[in-house]
This record gives structure tokens, C-alpha cells and sequence, in this order.
């Protein structure tokens, strides 16, 4: 009974924390990679609850390392006195050398950048996807609004019909 209540406890924690809905709406999506982060102890028990907001964030490479920057984690009210919670601290991320070399070449192409695009867990581990991005035009913008509406009438249209 034991084993049980170990494998609930395990597979209650959400796959996707957050996600980075403005990232797929703003840039086209070439390549995406999944990186560990550098997290300190209220933060992990912060994205438990939730309270994480990557729409602002964005990556950069400095010295051969990725850092994401402007990524929100909201402490926890019952945060520790001794700790003092920075809720937009600059995290590490951690990737393979040779994939960091090979963004550092991609990254400095003109109009291509790194962005975030979910928090998940992994292997009890927290994890974020990164994309290397290219900035989307207006219109390119507007296309994708019409695209949407269009699937949404037409999703409004056979819930019409099957009634």
C-alpha cells in the first residue's frame, strides 16, 4: 500500500509548469533545446506552485555560458527569513558545450535569438525549453491571428452541426 502512495506522490507533480505562449506568437521557431537550470531552494518550491512567469524572458550567451534572464519566480509567502528571494535573478543554464558553440554561431546571425518557450519537470529535475527564434514580421503576425479565427469558426461550425 506503501508503493502506492509513493507512485501518486511522484506522478502529481504537472509535466509543464509554464509555458511561453507570446514566444511561438512573436518568432518563427527553428530549433529547440532542452537545458537544465541553476536553481536555489525557494525557487524549486516556487514553480511547485506555479509561481513563474516567462513571457518577459529571453537568453543570452556571455563568456560560453547561457543565462535567461527576466524569467519571473514569485516567492512563496512562507519563503525562509534567512533567505532573501530575488524574484527576477539572472538563472544559469546548463547545455552541452558543443550545443553553446553552435547557438553562439546560429545567435549571431542577424534576427535570430534565444528565447524560452516552457518550464517542465523532468526526472524530478526542473527543465526549460529554449528555441533559437526569428523575429516574425507584422504581417506574418497577422497571418497567424486569421489562421487561428479561421480554425476557430470552423471548430464552431461542426459543434454546430453534430448537434
Amino acid at each position: 500500500m506503501s508503493t502506492d502512495k509513493k507512485k501518486t506522490a511522484k506522478t502529481a507533480l504537472p509535466a509543464r509548469i509554464a509555458d511561453n505562449k507570446k514566444a511561438l506568437f512573436n518568432y518563427h521557431i527553428e530549433e529547440r533545446f532542452e537545458a537544465g537550470m541553476v536553481l536555489e531552494g525557494w525557487e524549486v518550491k516556487a514553480l511547485r506552485e506555479g509561481k513563474v512567469q516567462l513571457t518577459d524572458g529571453y537568453v543570452v550567451i556571455k563568456s560560453g555560458e547561457l543565462f535567461l534572464i527576466g524569467c519571473q519566480i514569485n516567492p512563496l509567502n512562507t519563503a525562509s527569513t534567512h533567505v532573501r528571494p530575488d524574484s527576477v535573478r539572472t538563472k544559469k543554464l546548463l547545455l552541452h558545450k558543443e550545443e553553446i558553440r553552435r547557438l553562439v554561431g546560429k545567435v549571431e546571425q542577424k534576427g535570430h535569438t534565444l528565447v524560452p518557450l516552457n518550464l517542465h519537470w523532468k526526472n524530478g529535475k526542473v527543465k526549460v525549453e529554449i528555441a533559437l527564434a526569428k523575429g516574425k514580421a507584422e504581417h506574418d503576425k497577422r497571418d497567424t491571428i486569421k489562421d487561428r479565427e479561421g480554425k476557430r469558426e470552423v471548430e464552431r461550425a461542426m459543434k454546430q452541426r453534430s448537434r
